[in-house]
């Protein structure tokens, strides 16, 4: 079997389900542009502000891709790359795309609030604030984690820290372009591709003039920038970084296929699937955790409720962005595993474990483009920029979902200081800003890391439940994602298990406690949820 074979029946396989599957899902969710947006009634010009459907996308897109559906799929070919392949177009079309839209919907309907706030209405204040301390926990850890790598990959790629720096800039200088032009569509298009083309060239100037800074220097500039980023008004920097980014990955993509289709390569790697590996574990649950960007991920519902729910001008919008982004997703990681299987399995084994699967995905995918009559040696590079690029992304924004969760998490509470942290931006980011420093500074965020696979998996099982929650409410039947819902709690929940017990063995009781105490959250809150439900029956039965 060829590679551009895979890439083609992948790509058909995820076109049908957009368009079928994906108006199947809309439709239930009861979206309708007779219903004006929270970016219009909540219209604040710094969080809320209503959007083009194409830019809100390249934004969310953005978020939700970083280096997940890279780095996960290329570590879960160890099992065969047969059954991440499966997972990857079953989990994104069933269990992802229903999950971001879903996630987006009940945000639609709840003034463009969190997951964390729809909690609340549809299971309780408790659940609220349980789910929120531990979305919170996540998002501090993946920003001191971000700033780690990042800081270290512009250490050593120079060019890449001056590219990055000058993207900001051509941000800021579109965003206010785009103010300027307003509705007009064929002045946003041209503005676009100004933008686009000055960020291709600056991959290139990059290159001429490297800015070697040390790490502790590059690590403060990112955090003083994500500061930055999570105040300003979206429309003036988060967004038009995301926007123009997003076309780094789709040049990347469209790049690697034409590659992929001039080159024809074959598939090398054997159909062996793997039941167990030392390093990983089992396959069930461990590649459906391993696997999580390119299928279905807790984080995406914290970008979908947190910040591109508040973009969206109008509800039809979220087809495209929920749906069609996730399933953009599961392409890239289809590509992924794409830039790995043309390797035999012991080449494949070998190199990931020098390489790791950053340099790996680099590599392969740049070798394809390569075909194009490109430089190998520009090819890779143009690969790994754009990864680093996505991964400044996530730190951004998940500086801004933070401070969101955080100002959410006091909103409720009467007293003056709580008031003050839920309506002061500055404050609440300052918060985000130090915790996530004192994170780097313990170095704790190394041993915690392997356990958030679980933790975010996890997030989207509550994910689901709450939207479940919220559909039944509205008299809406919920199998659609309920199924999903019951399949990931079922792999959450065994992954810390088993994660709990070989830690406890192997003596690592920190990390023991923390998936005991992540078990019996998910249960609370499924125990929560079932209460709830519960009341709204016999509420239902007394007015009836």
């Amino acid at each position: 079997m060829s590679l551009s074979l895979l890439l083609l029946i992948s790509a058909i396989i995820l076109l049908l389900a957009y368009r079928f599957y994906g108006k199947y899902v809309y439709n239930k969710f009861g979206l309708s542009d007779a219903r004006k947006a929270p970016s219009h009634t909540h219209r604040d010009g710094i969080d809320y502000e209503p959007s083009k459907p194409i830019v809100v996308l390249g934004h969310h897109f953005a978020s939700i891709a970083g280096a997940g559906p890279i780095v996960g799929p290329i570590i879960a070919v160890t099992f065969g790359w047969i059954p991440a392949v499966i997972w990857i177009l079953v989990g994104g079309i069933f269990f992802g795309a229903v999950h971001d839209l879903g996630s987006m919907a009940a945000s639609l309907r709840t003034e463009g609030k969190s997951i964390g706030v729809i909690i609340r209405n549809q299971i309780g204040v408790r659940g609220k604030q349980l789910f929120i301390l531990f979305s919170f926990s996540t998002l501090i850890l993946v920003i001191g984690v971000f700033s780690d790598i990042i800081a270290k990959t512009f250490v050593a790629n120079p060019g890449v820290g001056s590219a990055s720096i000058l993207f900001i800039f051509l941000a800021i200088a579109f965003g206010y372009a785009n103010k300027w032009v307003g509705n007009k569509n064929l002045a946003f298009v041209l503005i676009t591709i100004v933008g686009v083309v000055l960020m291709y060239y600056f991959v290139y100037l990059g290159t001429q003039i490297p800015l070697a800074l040390t790490y502790p220097i590059w690590v403060g500039g990112l955090l003083v920038y994500a500061f930055i980023a999570s105040v300003t008004p979206v429309s003036l920097l988060l967004q038009p970084r995301d926007y123009l980014n997003s076309y780094l990955l789709y040049g990347l993509m469209i790049a690697a296929v034409v590659g992929v289709f001039v080159s024809d390569p074959t598939l090398e790697m054997s159909t062996e699937v793997q039941l167990s590996s030392e390093s990983l574990g089992y396959v069930f649950p461990v590649l459906f955790v391993t696997i999580a960007c390119g299928a279905i991920s807790g984080f995406h519902s914290l970008v979908a409720s947190g910040t591109t729910s508040k973009q969206l001008d109008k509800e039809s919008d979220a087809k495209l962005v929920g749906f069609g982004g996730m399933l953009i997703e599961s392409f890239l990681a289809i590509i992924s595993v794409g830039a790995v299987v043309i390797l035999t399995k012991q080449e494949y084994t070998e190199r990931l474990s020098i390489e790791g699967p950053v340099a790996l995905f680099s590599t392969g995918l740049g070798g394809m483009i390569a075909n194009l009559g490109l430089s190998e040696t520009f090819a890779v590079g143009f690969v790994a920029l754009t990864v680093s690029a996505f991964a400044l992304t996530t730190l951004d924004t998940c500086t801004r979902l933070a401070r969101f969760t955080l100002q959410e998490y006091f909103e409720d509470m009467p007293q003056p200081a709580a008031k003050v942290l839920a309506t002061n931006r500055y404050l609440s980011t300052t918060i985000v800003v130090i915790l996530s420093v004192l994170l780097l500074g313990s170095g704790e965020f190394e041993t915690l890391w392997p356990i958030f696979g679980s933790a975010n998996q996890l997030l989207a099982a509550l994910a689901l439940l709450t939207i479940g929650v919220w559909l039944i409410k509205n008299n809406i039947s919920a199998t659609f994602v309920t199924i999903p819902m019951f399949f990931m709690f079922t792999v959450t929940l065994a992954s810390l298990g088993l994660f709990a017990f070989k830690n406890f063995e192997d003596g690592g009781y920190v990390l023991a406690a923390i998936a005991s105490l992540l078990f019996v959250l998910a249960i609370a809150l499924i125990l929560l949820a079932i209460k709830s439900l519960k009341k709204e029956v016999k509420t239902s039965e007394k007015t009836s």
